[in-house]
């Protein structure tokens, strides 16, 4: 049996883990309330925002933990067992969190959850860094990050709906049940790589062979990936690590606090963020393949990838950053700040796409992994400052948050462009 396209059905199958991660991750935010939502965890368990602000953070620090270990494992088991190892764990975590019974097991779950949900990040590039040419690459990571934005436009309506219905704890069974059951058709479909896959055409191999690095064609099985002392050797890896650094938090602010923000700034109740919070994701899946369509149509006019990642990247940091801007200047509804937000996310997605793909731009594939994993980790560091920071700062006003974010949007692009003077392989 033969498959046209098969390597967007591997793509497409990691779009959906991607969702079903973003939709385990929101459940805790859309459903943990305060003290005057009945039913919710907050209320149930005697949590405050501090605890929230806690819980939080220690999801940050393994998830930062696990960008970093996930990446090796993937880079030594591969992309199909790594997937199942780290799908599988965040899947019966996430199920167990119906057990929970207060700050302690709450903490020890989702510490789980995030150091397992990480792996999807450096997985998800190294698979397109097998599957796809390099023209075709940040296209095919827009739609593995459209993932998480299209399960973050899902997870509101759906988990309002399912605590509405059942409740916080058969909620968290239902969600976490999605990925364990993905995995079926993951080890049926993804049965080896496009060099020896048995159901690819000689047709789609070739173009996927012949579309990568001199250094991606050369390698086998035996070919050991570098590293981090030596991928840190190369001024390019930092335009990664410290461009991420300061872009991460953007996203994470709207993903951790958006609900939060919502409930405290507008008095929402749980199934009033449910019709709210969806809509900013639109934006950000929209943004997420825009990014990689006009990346891959500028690489194929102008035959440089440099062009097209730095032109893009910079596109949606202007986005990004007016958008930010707007947030203090104009949002002074519900509806004006979910608005405004649609286009933040818009930018962030835009961009990221394309920062995420300088791994498989720079590295082969047995080094893509770790180089993806490391940066994923040092920008969750920056998000765990921040988190620390915002009830402090939140118990006055947002506003400073809003700002300090905006700032870090040139700092990130300004990285890029300083460090990774030209965007090619650096291996020769």
């Amino acid at each position: 049996m033969k498959l046209k396209g098969l390597r967007w059905l591997i793509i497409g199958l990691i779009f959906l883990a991607t969702v079903i991660n973003y939709i385990d991750r929101s459940a805790l935010a859309i459903m943990w309330g305060n003290e005057n939502v009945d039913g919710s965890i907050s209320q149930s368990l005697g949590l405050t925002k501090d605890h929230y602000s806690y819980i939080l953070n220690i999801f940050m620090v393994a998830y930062a933990l696990g960008q970093l270990f996930t990446g090796k494992i993937f880079d030594k088991v591969g992309t199909r067992i790594g997937y199942v190892l780290s799908i599988g764990v965040w899947g019966l975590s996430s199920f167990l969190h119906s057990t929970v019974r207060g700050f302690l097991s709450i903490s020890i779950f989702r510490s789980l959850l995030g150091f397992s949900e990480a792996g999807n990040w450096p997985g998800g590039v190294k698979s397109n860094a097998e599957w796809f040419p390099i023209k075709e690459r940040a296209i095919a990571q827009g739609l593995f990050n459209a993932g998480a934005s299209i399960g973050s436009v899902i997870a509101p309506p759906f988990i309002a709906a399912l605590f509405v219905a059942f409740g916080w704890r058969i909620t968290f069974m239902v969600v976490g049940s999605f990925g364990m059951i993905w995995i079926i058709p993951w080890l049926l479909i993804n049965k080896a790589g496009p060099k020896k896959h048995p159901w690819i055409t000689e047709e789609e191999q070739k173009y996927i062979i012949e579309g990568q690095s001199i250094a991606d064609q050369n390698a086998t099985e035996e070919t050991k990936g570098k590293s981090l002392k030596e991928i840190l050797s190369h001024k390019e890896s930092w335009a990664i690590v410290i461009g991420r650094f300061f872009l991460e938090p953007i996203w994470w602010l709207f993903v951790g606090w958006m609900p939060i923000y919502l409930f405290d700034v507008y008095g929402f109740n749980v199934k009033e963020v449910g019709m709210f919070a969806w809509v900013p994701y639109v934006g950000a899946a929209i943004g997420s393949i825009a990014g990689g369509y006009v990346s891959g149509k500028i690489i194929a006019k102008t035959n440089s990838i440099d062009k097209g990642r730095k032109t893009t990247i910079l596109i949606g940091g202007v986005i990004m950053l007016f958008g930010l801007i707007a947030t203090v200047l104009f949002a002074d509804s519900a509806e004006a700040f979910v608005a405004i937000v649609f286009f933040v996310l818009f930018g962030f997605q835009f961009a990221i796409s394309n920062v995420q793909t300088l791994p498989s731009d720079f590295f082969s594939g047995k080094s893509v992994g770790s180089l993806a994993g490391l940066g994923g980790m040092v920008g969750v560091f920056s998000v765990i400052v921040m988190n620390f920071l915002i009830p402090i700062v939140a118990e006055v006003s947002y506003t400073p948050i809003f700002i300090a974010i905006a700032v870090f949007v040139p700092l990130g692009v300004g990285a890029i462009y300083y460090f990774a003077r030209n965007i090619q392989s650096v291996e020769k």
